[in-house]
């Protein structure tokens, strides 16, 4: 991790300095081509800018545009031209600030504090229109397209990083339903091993029993049914320790989907000529049950008959199936041997963790169902409501206590069980996939980056358009063409000069312009020589005495 993070470290330098070896030779150039320029204020100041704007930009970008536009503001003041290569040095930052930064508020205020503060430079400067037009169409661009650019870089490297995020999900949650379904499976065996065969088995241990009281056999044939009775409890032994093995922590719908070839009245039947002393009964009209519910019915039966022949098996047992309008009841009751104890017993030794009560009152949970298993008299009861449809109950199972022993409660399924193998109706409604809800938000980020690379160029250029039009009619609007300005002469009237002159004055005439001296008391005004936008020209001066015209003479572009 030390190595990595160093490495990363190294690679951000290497790539500072990079940059700043790329800006630092764009402000050279910039440097060697301008005819007048100060070592100290248009060189080393601007290295050193760069020196600490380019590190800056990985962990303050917003200060960094900040600082590279304080370069381009001094540009301003320089009264050759507006223009130099710090443009660039902005551009490249703010390109950085739209890919490092997620937010668009704070950006967006950083690039319109810029844009005003270059606007209040001008204005303060009483700068040339060239300048402010500099400032109200290049500037701009430098901060906003390539913020826009470095935004939409920067979400293409989250959309290819998410991606591959989604396919490594993909790829864990594939393994973990191979997982999930291998252990499912060992689920369903380990439950139908308890089921049938350990239904089975408790029978022919019964049956074994009934033997050894025959008259009719030798005192070797009951040892020998001895024996036959004891690999049995053994054979039963260990088939628990294999169910222990293979089964699955609680939360599974078991054996929910294994077919149904039995009755209870035919388990019923077994059971009582087996020699267990069953007494049965059945109250109302047996309606079309669903095949779960009578699967479940089945189960509920059977469960209860094999712990009752196995911990009270000379007790009688009383089954009562009540069937009502929308579920049916299963009422099974065994009484307590005179030994005591089998209270605990129906749930297996105390060291059991009672595995085939657990797993039916889950499989009750998951039919909409509840199963009580109590003491009660001098009895243990196992009762049972099924409803005629099949409807898993909103959430998990509540917790099953251990008859005879309220400190120890089989806890439901867990959130994570729950989650990984729901129910039919645990939740309200469809829940959609998490690939489907990082889809739409991608989307949604997408679909905004895309709304603010059309809107904020839509506001610029609403921003921007109508001043730099503005601009453009006062420059064209008051040139002098300089044959007219041949024909001007002093001492004229200005009704007679007036078809000569433009619509307006030129309202931007440079410092030099406005002090040279004109003559005592004349008003005097300026007029472009040329239609030329974005150069220098020379202007016409008019000095006007009253209406009537006292002198002209031409103001060079520049000072001299």
């Amino acid at each position: 991790m030390l190595h990595a993070r160093t490495a990363s470290a190294r690679s951000a330098r290497a790539a500072d300095a990079a940059l700043w070896a790329a800006l630092a030779a764009t402000t050279g150039y910039g440097f060697h081509d301008a005819t007048t320029a100060s070592w100290a204020m248009d060189l080393f100041l601007p290295l050193a800018v760069l020196a600490v704007a380019v590190p800056w930009s990985r962990h303050r970008p917003a200060a960094a545009v900040v600082l590279v536009n304080g370069l381009c503001v001094v540009g301003l003041a320089d009264p050759a031209t507006p223009g130099n290569a710090h443009v660039l040095s902005l551009a490249a930052l703010s390109c950085l600030l739209g890919s490092r930064v997620a937010a668009a508020r704070r950006p967006l205020l950083v690039l319109a504090g810029c844009a005003a503060v270059n606007l209040a430079t001008c204005a303060v400067l009483r700068a040339q229109p060239v300048w402010w037009f500099y400032a109200m169409s290049v500037l701009p661009a430098a901060l906003l397209f390539p913020w826009l650019t470095g935004r939409h870089w920067r979400g293409r490297r989250q959309l290819v990083r998410g991606g591959w995020q989604l396919a490594h999900s993909l790829e864990e949650r594939q393994h973990l339903v191979a997982e999930r379904a291998r252990l499912t499976e060992r689920a369903e065996i380990a439950a139908d091993m308890h089921d049938s065969l350990g239904h089975a088995l408790s029978l022919v241990a019964l049956r074994a029993g009934a033997l050894e009281l025959s008259p009719d056999l030798t005192d070797r044939d009951r040892a020998d049914l001895v024996d036959l009775r004891g690999t049995i409890a053994d054979a039963v032994e260990q088939m628990r320790d294999t169910v222990a093995v293979l089964q699955d922590p609680p939360g599974r719908n078991t054996g929910a989907g294994l077919p149904v070839n039995d009755t209870v009245e035919n388990l019923l039947s077994r059971a009582v000529a087996s020699g267990v002393p069953v007494r049965w009964e059945r109250r109302g009209a047996s309606p079309p049950l669903p095949p779960l519910i009578k699967r479940g019915m089945y189960r509920v039966v059977q469960e209860a008959l094999t712990n009752a022949m196995k911990h009270a098996p000379d007790c009688p047992i009383s089954v009562r199936i009540t069937h009502e309008s929308d579920r049916t009841r299963v009422s099974v009751m065994n009484a307590v041997p005179s030994a005591g104890g089998s209270a605990h017993a129906s749930v297996g030794p105390a060291s059991g963790v009672g595995r085939g009560l657990i797993g039916l009152h889950e499989r009750v949970a998951v039919l909409g169902g509840s199963l009580r298993t109590e003491p009660d008299e001098g009895r243990f009861h196992v009762s049972a409501v099924l409803p005629h449809q099949a409807t898993a109950r909103t959430g998990m199972p509540g917790p099953m206590t251990v008859p005879g022993r309220p400190d120890r409660t089989q806890e439901p399924a867990s959130p994570s069980d729950a989650a990984l193998n729901p129910g039919p109706n645990t939740a309200p409604g469809p829940v959609p996939p998490e690939s489907a809800k990082r889809l739409a938000s991608v989307r949604g980020e997408a679909c905004r980056r895309s709304a603010v690379a059309v809107v904020a160029p839509v506001v610029a250029a609403l921003f921007f358009v109508p001043s730099a039009v503005y601009l453009a009619w006062q420059l064209t609007t008051s040139v002098l063409p300089p044959s007219h300005f041949d024909e001007l002469s002093v001492g004229r009237p200005r009704a007679e000069l007036a078809p000569l002159l433009p619509a307006r004055a030129y309202p931007y005439p440079p410092d030099h312009a406005r002090s040279t001296s004109r003559p005592p008391g004349a008003r005097c005004e300026y007029y472009r020589s040329g239609r030329d936008l974005l150069g220098d020209v020379d202007l016409y001066r008019l000095c006007w005495s009253g209406n009537t015209l006292s002198a002209k003479d031409t103001v060079p572009a520049r000072r001299p």
